[in-house]
């Protein structure tokens, strides 16, 4: 065959980038996404407003939300964001910084690439200065008491730096620390914290103050009828995932009726049935129902005048949460009803928050499961407090599980980079290079944090640089006042578990775009024409 002849393999109107083209196309949208929450790091990052197709707004500092609200459509900008996404469900921190580095790595990779060295080179260089680097910070760490009250809330307190609500950080971070230690469990390799078992809720009003930790479950519903008790004490609890009222058909039916007598037996029946329920509760020795579904006017006048407290169409994760504290278990016939099923509770309240009323759970049997309702002065500062109290739970999280801490500031990325340099000496050909790159790239980080703060990046990232070389290995950059300082000493600290995490997606995400030199985009698909108006009708 003559090799004149055009060979097509893909699907009319598809586009193709090759080699050179395709790399530059991937780097530019990965290097522009890391551009974009550059800004955002560290105790003095600026925040960014985000709009929606609604036009609803966000405003935040969280890497993660960034990404999320973003709407990324370049496919090289979804992978970096799907490697972000992937650090905020595994560790719970660090986004910002997998995406900052990523796009580092990859700025070097762009020079690297240009002065002729083969992407696949200097992808197989990053991986190697990787390894070295999460050595350095592992070397570097120190062992911390994984119950050390200090610790933790030191943890916490960096966790929510940068966030709308860092002034009241403290306060929050108390709440954090407190709900950690009570719902955290023993497992084999030590404690683990299940952020399910933490049940956040948003009540715009108040104070960030205000905010209060409940030790049970708090419930934004109120009692379903006025003449039931709104506090009881020592409380039996039932918790139904079935309605408490009468079964309609599944088709509809229409009953004609010749005789008076005979509706009123029809309602007598109804009225039986809706009795016989209320009845089975106060049998089993219930004086509480937590109803996952409706319940009927009239059960609900038999609750009353049983003096049993009810509370309806509660959320099934909530039923799940009110499982798990009062030690019950969720039924889902009547029929089945039994005073094993039951759940205790030393307390139900019902009380006014910001003028809703609230149920609150309190004085449960089984203390491994806790809520904090976050207040705020408007909805988008309770949302980004429940985002900071997201990443303070987190990063103790990750201190239960691997009680390993690092000094925070850019120290660890420094230490890394020193380390990576002078292992680049033990490699030979261009892959030497590579290390440099990667070394330089580490830096980026706290060359970020001081340039956010408003310091002279070059200066302090020297000063930062002669403190590690002379053996201080904690020194960080204090950004609240612009100088040099062991941050471990000051209580600026990171989980060693968000660091190796940051530096391994960071490293296989870049690797993974290098390796790309091929990209192939399928056409779009055309909407199909509708039918001409005159045929519509």
């Amino acid at each position: 065959m003559s090799s004149a002849i055009p060979v097509i393999v893909v699907k009319e109107g598809s586009t193709r980038r090759r080699g050179r083209d395709a790399q530059n196309y991937n780097l530019s949208a990965a290097l522009a996404l890391a551009e974009a929450v550059k800004s955002a790091l560290g105790p003095k990052g600026a925040d960014k407003m985000l709009v929606d197709t609604f036009g609803d707004v966000t405003i935040t500092g969280d890497g993660a939300t960034m990404l999320e609200e973003m709407e990324v459509e370049h496919p090289a900008g979804k992978i970096m964001t799907e490697a972000a996404k992937a650090q905020d469900k595994e560790v719970g921190d660090g986004t910002t910084s997998v995406v900052l580095l990523a796009g580092a790595l990859l700025k070097e990779a762009t020079r690297l690439i240009g002065s002729g060295v083969h992407p696949t080179i200097v992808a197989d260089g990053y991986r190697g200065a990787a390894l070295e680097a999460i050595s350095a910070v592992e070397a570097m760490a120190s062992k911390a008491s994984p119950r050390d009250r200090r610790v933790l809330m030191q943890a916490a307190e960096t966790a929510m730096s940068g966030s709308l609500i860092y002034r009241h950080r403290s306060e929050l971070a108390e709440i954090a620390v407190s709900t950690a230690l009570k719902v955290a469990k023993k497992t084999d390799g030590g404690l683990d914290l299940d952020l399910d078992d933490v049940k956040i809720d948003k009540k715009p009003g108040g104070s960030i103050l205000d905010t209060m930790l409940v030790d049970g479950v708090a419930l934004d519903k109120e009692v379903v009828h006025p003449a039931m008790p709104k506090r009881l004490e020592n409380a039996k609890v039932v918790l139904l995932s079935c309605s408490l009222e009468v079964e309609k058909t599944e088709i509809d039916e229409r009953l004609k009726l010749k005789d008076p007598e005979l509706l009123k037996e029809f309602i007598k029946a109804e009225d039986d049935i809706l009795r016989e329920m209320v009845e089975k509760i106060r049998s089993v020795g219930a004086n509480a129902v937590f109803c996952q579904k409706g319940i009927d006017d009239l059960a609900q006048y038999y609750l009353a005048k049983s003096s049993i407290l009810a509370i309806r169409r509660v959320k099934k994760s909530d039923m799940e949460k009110l499982e798990m504290a009062t030690g019950g278990r969720i039924v889902n016939t009547m029929e089945e009803l039994s005073p094993r099923d039951l759940g205790r509770a030393g307390l139900i309240e019902e009380r006014k928050i910001g003028g809703e009323k609230w149920v609150f759970l309190e004085k449960v049997p089984r203390s491994k499961t806790a809520s904090i309702v976050i207040r705020g002065g408007s909805q988008r500062v309770v949302d980004e407090a429940e985002r900071a109290m997201k990443d303070a739970l987190s990063a103790c999280r990750s201190i239960l599980k691997e009680p390993l801490i690092l000094a925070g500031g850019g120290a660890p990325e420094v230490e890394a980079a020193i380390a990576v340099r002078r292992a680049a000496e033990k490699v030979s050909g261009r892959e030497q290079n590579a290390y440099q790159a990667f070394a330089d790239a580490l830096e980026s980080i706290p060359y970020t944090l001081a340039e956010n703060g408003g310091l002279d990046a070059m200066a302090m990232l020297a000063s930062l640089r002669a403190a590690h070389t002379r053996g201080e290995r904690n020194a960080g950059i204090d950004v609240e006042k612009g100088i040099i300082a062991d941050l471990l000493r000051k209580g600026v600290v990171d989980p060693l578990h968000v660091k190796r995490s940051v530096l391994r997606a960071a490293t296989e995400v870049s690797s993974a775009l290098l390796r790309i030199d091929d990209v192939l985009a399928a056409a779009k698909m055309k909407e199909p024409k509708g039918p001409p108006p005159e045929e519509m009708y």
